[in-house]
This record gives C-alpha cells, sequence and structure tokens, in this order.
C-alpha cells in the first residue's frame, strides 16, 4: 500500500465537502481497498464514512422499506423489517460473498460502485427503488448508466435507499464459483404497477429487460418466461461463459425466480 491520507468525518456535511474536494469515499471497502492494493486506484485522500451514524440502518416507512447507505449486508439479511416486507432483499443480502465480505460490505458502497456484476443494483432497479443522496432522490431507472457509473455528482453521497414494497418478488443468481459474483442475477418484482425484471452480470451493466416484463405481465408464470427469447447480441463474453450461455441463463434464472416468488 502506498501512503495516502485517512479522514474519518463524523457529520455527513463534512463527508460530502471532503467528497468535493476529491476525497474518496470509503464505504465497506470491498472493491476500493483491494483496487488499491493493485495500484488501479490511487487516491490521495480516503474519507471514511463509518463514524456517521445517521446513515447505517433499517426503517419501515408506510409502504416502503428504507436501507441507510452504510448498513451492512450482513444487517440487511438479518432484519426482520427486511424479511417480513421484501424477503428476496432479505435472501440477496445473505447471499453476496461470504461472511467476511457480508460482515464489512455496504449496501451503499455497492450501489455507488455499481459492479456490472454485483447484486444490489439488480434489487434496486428490479423494485424500482429510490436512491436518496445529499442533494436529491434518483429513481432506480435514472440511477445506472452503465459500468462503474451512476448518476452521482461529484461530491454528492448517497444517504439511503428506499424499496417500495412488492407484492411478490424473488432474486435468482448463478454465481461465478471464485468471487461469487453474479455470472447472471436476474430480480422479478410484481407490484401493483406492473412486473419488473432486473439482469445483472450479462453485460455493461443491470438492465431491465422489457420481453420478459411484457411477458410476466400478460402471465406471471415461469412457462410465460420460458417463452421470452433472449437476444445474446449485446451480452458480455468471456473466460466465465458465452454470450450465448449468459442468454440462456437469464432465460432459466427468471423462469426460477419466478416460480420461487410464487412459493413453488
Amino acid at each position: 500500500m502506498y501512503t495516502f491520507d485517512y479522514q474519518r468525518p463524523a457529520t455527513l456535511a463534512a463527508a460530502a465537502q471532503m467528497a468535493g474536494s476529491g476525497a474518496r469515499l470509503l464505504a465497506g471497502g470491498q472493491t476500493l481497498l483491494a483496487s488499491m492494493k493493485l495500484r488501479l486506484s490511487s487516491p490521495e485522500t480516503l474519507a471514511d464514512l463509518g463514524a456517521i451514524r445517521e446513515l447505517a440502518g433499517i426503517r419501515r416507512d408506510g409502504n416502503h422499506i428504507v436501507i441507510g447507505a452504510m448498513t451492512r449486508h450482513a444487517d440487511v439479511a438479518s432484519s426482520k423489517d427486511v424479511q417480513d416486507a421484501i424477503p428476496a432483499l432479505a435472501d440477496l443480502a445473505a447471499h453476496i460473498g461470504d461472511r467476511q465480505v457480508r460482515a464489512m460490505g455496504t449496501m451503499g458502497g455497492s450501489v455507488a460502485n455499481n459492479d456490472p456484476s454485483a447484486c444490489y443494483p439488480s434489487a434496486v432497479l428490479g423494485l424500482g427503488a429510490t436512491v436518496v443522496t445529499t442533494r436529491r432522490e434518483i429513481a432506480a431507472d435514472d440511477f445506472f448508466l452503465g459500468m462503474f457509473s451512476t448518476a452521482l455528482e461529484d461530491g454528492e453521497v448517497i444517504t439511503a435507499i428506499r424499496f417500495p414494497i412488492a407484492r411478490r418478488a424473488a432474486y435468482m443468481k448463478f454465481k461465478q464459483p471464485a468471487s461469487r459474483f453474479a455470472l447472471i442475477g436476474v430480480f422479478v418484482a410484481q407490484t401493483d404497477d406492473g412486473v419488473r425484471v432486473a439482469v445483472t452480470g450479462g453485460g455493461n451493466g443491470v438492465f431491465r429487460h422489457q420481453g420478459l416484463e411484457a411477458a410476466l405481465q400478460q402471465s406471471f408464470t415461469p412457462e410465460a418466461a420460458a417463452g421470452v427469447p433472449i437476444d445474446a447480441a449485446e451480452l458480455s463474453s468471456d473466460l466465465h461463459g458465452s454470450a450465448a450461455y449468459r442468454a440462456n441463463l437469464i432465460s432459466v434464472q427468471t423462469q426460477r425466480a419466478v416460480a420461487r416468488a410464487l412459493g413453488h
């Protein structure tokens, strides 16, 4: 590791000021610290958000679950509020990485990083959540812009994510065994406004699949999902799996997610 300036702001205002001055925000550190060790990232200043108590916590607010940006994966997985209201989200959190990752990684850090194979972005997009920041509220459909890219501006800090409670939801992940990231992950949610299907691990970033959504809106069954052709043209291909393989996984995991959401 190289020499850098480590700061631990006690207030959200101080953290936002540091971020606006060029400091990199440290949430869980599961990606950033590894990148620094490999010299893929070399910030001069780190601002550790761990001392800002208002950024952590889970609460129910009407028909929503609000989760603070610094809430650990393990806390999301074990939260009775989340388990009762959105069990698919608790289940997703329970299968991120390993115990060490779940004990340190944070929801806000994962969403802000927007790794193209991360699990949380699919839940945010699949449930149509709202990302709350120090400046505004950003709808999920407007937040994710592509690989490691989001709508966050310089100095803008995620404070919480507000998840609407779906009628039914499920997440199915086919994991890459070494990293435990999603080779393909599919989050399916049926809400009063319709069906949303979010896919992670397939390419340049998390995305909604309109064909699957349309079919499941007509008939929320695994058979309806099975009848939707998945175009491999824009999916990624690497040593872990070809684009065609990922296309097949999207179909299979969607069918499994629908079955799970139906309690089958």
